[in-house]
Parts: structure tokens; C-alpha cells; sequence
């Protein structure tokens, strides 16, 4: 038995360290460290209830979005809001925003540059791999982030300014558009729909949204060369690297739904996909476990929670709480998203081979060009001169929870307030579900799951297929520890 300590990562946001222990070629056992702790649902306490939605955001400045959408529902279900459809349409512009950036930065930032690594130098295509996605050199690189600024325009007109912004408020949107707006917000997002259609996927995105199975993305995969764009050259270094047999947890993926509508009711549906079948998602079944974690207290519901230091507690390895839905480990993100929500490639690729890094990476690019094609409806059903924003009359008591989508997975608010200050609130995002420690029975997280099994070349100081793994979650680490 050897162990190994990975850390810090690059070209992951935050600061992680990984304990691994290897024997017989492969990693036998996992812990994963998030030694970062900086407090915000401390700072929260005692403020007022609007407060939240200045603090919360800062907890990240990749997915502050996401952290604004989670506090204003949070606040809008203590105070009763109600949103007019179009605060609700442009709510989800800003967030679908935030999140497809998110996806595509993931791919030609963090994940795509290594397979440009010395460790692939032997492959007949290292070399166009390299000089397409090398990181910050690469052609992909500068292509790809001039394709993001001018799609983040849509942030500037509909937000204000990113990170960080307070347009979104319990009740909708403050901005409002004028119908000229409305057609500079369509134009925004054709532009990134053309980069997609050309660059991305080199195809039409009805086209990539409508794969329905497994055939038909192998059928794809042979009528595309993988020179004809990132999506195909993609899932040729899947294949050739195997990718699909790397990062499997426990297939037992959540989510709480993304986007309202005006119903009420999610683009992509809530629920918990497991054993091929989905399930309601009850989240009074949501628990967050601390003793493995540099945390007082114990088990305990999350609108009870404390967050509260104990860098001294026994057994403890990390900053970060266990999330247990029923007690089980859930796996969040866009393939978690997109299992749930029933989409077929999606279905047939996690019955085929479970949750696994192919599979986290076709799912996120499978979801930007779903997303983007909705966003274009979203614009479209915007009525300028109609209220955006119906602004809630705050309450001294009350409780709310704030529950939404952020690009890495499932993000949650809970908010007490009594005497019209906050009384407790507690947070759990994404990276949180994925990169939990182990729970008081023992049973790992899902990053440490993912992990375990995987054949590793004892002599590497960072193993390529860790890296793949640990990539594949796209880890928010700031945001795990607030």
C-alpha cells in the first residue's frame, strides 16, 4: 500500500488536496480536502434579510448568479413574492447566461488543455491537440473567450455588471428592457449560437439537442471527423483514452430543477434518478453530516445547521460538510440534470455506463445547446412595458428556501428570520454534494467514490486520469466552504 497527496490542483477554482491510497496499480482508497473555510453564513447572522443578496453572491465570483437566484427565492418564499412572467424570463436569461459561460469555460479552460499534457505525447494526435486546446496558447483558448465576451453582453444589459450583481431581487428582475433591448438580447445570444454552431459542435443545435440514444451519437460520431469541431474531437479522445470507464460514483444523481417558468414549474425538472427510475425529490430528506468534517455540532437538517469551526475534532479531514439525501450519496450536476430531466442520450449513456467523466463532459455540452435554444424563447416571450419586478413587503418572521440550478449542480439557500434580523442560514452548493468527506457510517462522497478503483501508474507524481476525474466535476472549491 502507497499513498500519494495531490494538491493543489491548477485550473480548479479554490484550493483542493487529495489523499490517495494506492495498491496492486490502482487507488484503493480516497479522501479529498477542502482546507479553504472563510465563514459567510457567520456573516449573516444578524444582518437584515436583504442583506443576503449582497453577501451571499460574494461567496463565488464564477456562479454569483446562481448564489442571488438561491438567496432571492430563499427570500421570496419567507415574504410570500410573487413574480411577474417577465421577471421570471429575465431571471433566467442572467442565470442560463452565467451557466453556459460556466459549461464552456470548464471545457477549454480546465478540462480540454490536458490532453495536451506530456503524458499523451505518444498519441498520433497529441500535436493538434495540443495546438488547439494547450491551455491559455491554444487556438481554442482565444476563440472561445472572444465568444464569451460578447455573449456576456446579455450580463451587462439585463444585470448591470458580473460578478456580483443586484438586479435580482425576491419578486424579479429590476432591470426592465425596452423593445429595442429585447432585439440586442436576441442578437446577443444568436452570436453565441453561431460560435456554438460552428465551432463547438459544427452543427446545428436542433440537431445536437435531438440526440436520442446512443446509435445516434455514434452515428454522429462517424459522420464527423474529429477535425470538424471540439465536440467531435472530443468524443474521439474519449474513446481513445476510455474515458467512460473513469469516475464512476454511485449513480444516484439529484436535481432541484432549473429555470421557472411563470407556473412555476422547471425547464429541467426536480426530482432524484436512481436504479433507472426517477423519483419525487424530498428534500426534508436533506441532511448535512459533520463527523468527518472541521465542524461542531451534529447531523442535523439544513435550516438547522451551525456552521462552526472544530479544527480540533477527531477524525476530521476537511473543512467541508457530508450532504446525505436519506442518507444516501448524490451525485449533482448537468448529467445529473439531464438524467433527471429525461433527456435520451443522456438516459441511455448512464444505463450503459453510469455516471463517469465521457459522460459529465458530453451531458454539460449537451445542455448548452438545450439551454441556448431556450433562451431564445425566454427572449421572446419578454413583453416590454409590463412589470419585471414586484417588490415583496418584508416580514419580521419566517422562514424560506432558496433551491435552484448553479452550472455544477444543486444549490441551496435556507433562511430563518426572526425579529426581522437573520437568524441562521445555511447554505449548501454544489461542490459541497460532490466533494463531501466520508459520513458517520463511513460511506465516502461521490468524488471519492468517483475515484476509487482507478488504475494509476505508481511512478506519476500527478496521475492524467485523476486529473480527468477530479475535472470531470468541475470543481467550485470557494464556494464548498463558505
Amino acid at each position: 500500500m502507497s499513498r500519494l497527496i495531490m494538491g493543489p490542483f491548477n485550473r480548479v477554482e479554490g484550493d483542493l488536496e487529495v489523499q490517495l491510497e494506492a495498491a496492486d496499480g490502482r487507488i484503493a482508497g480516497a479522501w479529498v480536502n477542502s482546507p479553504l473555510y472563510r465563514g459567510f453564513e457567520q456573516i449573516l447572522l444578524n444582518k437584515k434579510p436583504e442583506d443576503a443578496l449582497i453577501y451571499a453572491p460574494r461567496v463565488c465570483g464564477i456562479c454569483s448568479v446562481s448564489q442571488s437566484v438561491a438567496a432571492a427565492h430563499a427570500l421570496a418564499d419567507a415574504y410570500g413574492a410573487e413574480t411577474p412572467p417577465n421577471g421570471v424570463h429575465a431571471v433566467n436569461l442572467i442565470h442560463a447566461n452565467e451557466n453556459l459561460v460556466d459549461h464552456l469555460t470548464h471545457f477549454y479552460l480546465f478540462f480540454m488543455p490536458d490532453f495536451a499534457r506530456e503524458d499523451y505525447a505518444r498519441r498520433p494526435w497529441h500535436g493538434e491537440v495540443e495546438q488547439r486546446f494547450r491551455a491559455v496558447r491554444g487556438s481554442a483558448a482565444a476563440e472561445f473567450l472572444q465568444a464569451r465576451a460578447a455573449f456576456m453582453h446579455l450580463m451587462g444589459l439585463l444585470a448591470g455588471k458580473w460578478p456580483h450583481s443586484l438586479a435580482i431581487q425576491p419578486g424579479g428582475c429590476t432591470r426592465a428592457v425596452t423593445p429595442r433591448e429585447r432585439l440586442h438580447l436576441g442578437n446577443i445570444v444568436a452570436g453565441f449560437r453561431r460560435f456554438l454552431e460552428n465551432r463547438v459542435f459544427g452543427a446545428p443545435l436542433d440537431e445536437i439537442a435531438g440526440l436520442d440514444g446512443i446509435p445516434a451519437l455514434r452515428d454522429w460520431q462517424d459522420a464527423h471527423a474529429p477535425a470538424h469541431s471540439d465536440f467531435a474531437r472530443f468524443l474521439s479522445l474519449a474513446d481513445d483514452t476510455d474515458l467512460a470507464a473513469l469516475g464512476r460514483a454511485s449513480d444516484r444523481f439529484m436535481s432541484y430543477g432549473s429555470y421557472r417558468g411563470p407556473d412555476g414549474a422547471t425547464h429541467f425538472v426536480r426530482g432524484v434518478w436512481h436504479a433507472g427510475e426517477r423519483h419525487a425529490l424530498d428534500i426534508a430528506g436533506i441532511t448535512e453530516d459533520v463527523s468527518h468534517s472541521w465542524m461542531a455540532g451534529d447531523t442535523e437538517a439544513p435550516a438547522r445547521g451551525l456552521t462552526l469551526p472544530d479544527p480540533e475534532r477527531e477524525g476530521a479531514y476537511t473543512w467541508c460538510k457530508a450532504p446525505r439525501l436519506h442518507g444516501e450519496v448524490v451525485e449533482v450536476g448537468a448529467l445529473a440534470r439531464q438524467v433527471v430531466d429525461g433527456q435520451p442520450l443522456i438516459r441511455e449513456l448512464v444505463a450503459e455506463s453510469g455516471g463517469n467523466v465521457r459522460n459529465r463532459v458530453i451531458a454539460r455540452l449537451l445542455e448548452t445547446a438545450r439551454v441556448t435554444l431556450a433562451m431564445a424563447g425566454w427572449i421572446d416571450a419578454l413583453r416590454p412595458g409590463e412589470p419585471f419586478h414586484t417588490p415583496p413587503a418584508p416580514q419580521a418572521e419566517g422562514e424560506g428556501v432558496g433551491l435552484t440550478e448553479a452550472a455544477r449542480g444543486s444549490l441551496g439557500h435556507w433562511l430563518q428570520v426572526e425579529g426581522g434580523r437573520i437568524r441562521n442560514y445555511q447554505i449548501i452548493s454544489p461542490t459541497t454534494w460532490n466533494f463531501s468527506p466520508r459520513d458517520e457510517r463511513g460511506t465516502p462522497g461521490a468524488l471519492e467514490q468517483a475515484l476509487t478503483g482507478t488504475p494509476i501508474d505508481g511512478e506519476a507524481k500527478q496521475p492524467v486520469a485523476v486529473q480527468h476525474i477530479v475535472r470531470s466535476f468541475d470543481p467550485c472549491m470557494v464556494c464548498t466552504v463558505h
